[in-house]
């Protein structure tokens, strides 16, 4: 099972391409002869017959482009995978259903437009949850494909985890960035909403989908972030006014870390629970304070006023392909959309009242217990030995519900051997002090590893 695990380096991969060590062929030969080698297996790319011509044709395009390696964008040259909601000119959108591709287009999304601007080669659509809601597809996970990847950017995390590139694009709505990372054993990111512009992307629930990425560590996903989010500064330079948003007042220039304790902590299982405080020793043991913060003794309330949210929201982007195609939608996605039409603008509007005052609370509690990243488990646990569903999503769910950045770093194995992940969730807008952070973290856990 090994041979289907990869490790590129999105920053090595960048920097030999633009100093002129590799070329744009070059990634692409290697990125089409992985995919051939392997994807029949894993099933993170929807199928695309003329993948390879049209690539190399993309290659040759970009080297015959200024000869001045110094001029070369950030991305230059490298394949990556986009989740198959993001309009991509050229490729046609299924969002992992099976209604008609041309009722589905639209306009190429910003984050393509910026991928392409920084010298990018799409490498195709990778697989998606349908409408990136719960119905799985084919993805397998490369640790073992008797197990779910996670979802709904199940392809884009398996891709990367498998070496078929070294950087793909997903979206969360709730969980669906940090918990297919956690389960394939790579870094995902998760921005502060809005921080990357959502449009040409088919959306779930509005006020909550945010693009996000995958690499096989934190300099990936930081060369990554420095390109796709608005006014990428530079941690040096953040100075956020947000709990959180300072990264480095700890010891020795570390963030002090917080442990959410109460109802939403006891959602994770008991093997995620044993790495977590396995975890937090390690981090301690590094010199990183760590503060446990009884937070969210309304969890349960919390759940329910993002899901009322949530499905509104479903089923208003829906409604008019649901009334033309919704004996084409899957169970799931039917069910979700089902749940939301019936749920009035009064209780939506109180819902939303409701999160303010949470995303207020949160932020207090933050501030009050002097703690700057939040951290978890990325996952309740493992990734579960069934490829019927995308796994729980809860361990992401308040984050997301507040807006707020987050980060999924590798963080040890289950004793099956599946991974397992840490999530590192900044302050809102404050996301290059997170991956910051992240880094050092990732560093300690890597160094406790050994």
């Amino acid at each position: 099972m090994q041979t289907l695990l990869g490790h590129l380096s999105l920053v090595q991969e960048a920097a030999s391409l633009r100093d002129g060590t590799a070329g744009p062929a070059d990634a692409v030969r290697r990125c089409c002869d992985r995919i051939d080698a392997i994807d029949s297996r894993v099933r993170a790319f929807v199928p695309e017959p003329e993948r390879r011509a049209r690539l190399l044709a993309a290659a040759r395009e970009l080297a015959a482009g200024p000869r001045d390696v110094a001029g070369r964008p950030a991305l230059y040259g490298i394949p990556v995978g986009v989740k198959d909601i993001v309009h991509v000119d050229g490729l046609p959108t299924r969002a992992g259903a099976t209604l008609p591709p041309e009722v589905l287009g639209g306009a190429q999304a910003t984050v393509v437009d910026r991928l392409r601007a920084a010298g990018a080669l799409i490498a195709g659509k990778t697989v998606t949850a349908e409408f990136a809601v719960t119905a799985p597809g084919p993805t397998r996970n490369p640790h073992n494909l008797a197990h779910t990847p996670g979802g709904s950017s199940s392809g884009s995390a398996a891709a990367v985890a498998a070496g078929m590139v070294p950087l793909a694009i997903g979206t969360q709505t709730i969980g669906s960035v940090i918990r297919p990372a956690a389960y394939c054993g790579v870094v995902g990111f998760k921005p502060t909403y809005g921080r990357i512009p959502i449009d040409g992307v088919i959306p779930n629930a509005v006020s909550f989908d945010t693009l996000g990425c995958y690499a096989t560590d934190v300099a990936g996903v930081a060369l990554a972030a420095s390109v796709l989010c608005d006014g990428w500064r530079g941690a040096a330079a953040d100075t956020g006014a947000d709990a959180g948003a300072d990264a480095a007042p700890g010891a020795a220039g570390r963030p002090v870390l917080g442990v959410p304790v109460g109802p939403y902590l006891e959602r994770a299982d008991a093997v995620a629970l044993r790495a977590f405080v396995e975890q937090r020793e390690l981090l301690r043991a590094a010199g990183y304070a760590v503060h446990e913060v009884p937070v969210m003794d309304d969890f349960a309330e919390i759940v329910e006023q993002l899901f009322t949210m949530n499905r509104y929201e479903v089923a208003r982007a829906h409604a008019e392909w649901f009334a033309r195609f919704g004996d084409r939608y899957r169970p799931e996605t039917a069910a979700a959309i089902r749940e939301g039409q019936p749920i009035g603008d009064a209780d939506y509007e109180a819902a939303r009242i409701r999160r303010a005052a949470f995303r207020a609370r949160l932020a207090a509690d933050a501030e009050a217990a002097g703690i700057d990243l939040w951290i978890s488990p990325s996952a309740t646990g493992p990734a579960p030995a069934d490829l019927t569903t995308t796994g729980a999503s809860v361990m992401c769910l308040p984050w997301s519900n507040a807006g707020l950045p987050s980060v999924s770093l590798p963080a040890g194995r289950a004793s099956s051997g599946l991974p397992l992940g840490l999530q590192l969730v900044g302050g809102a807008g404050a996301d290059e002090a997170l991956l910051d952070a992240a880094a050092g973290i990732e560093g300690a856990l890597r160094e406790g590893g050994r």
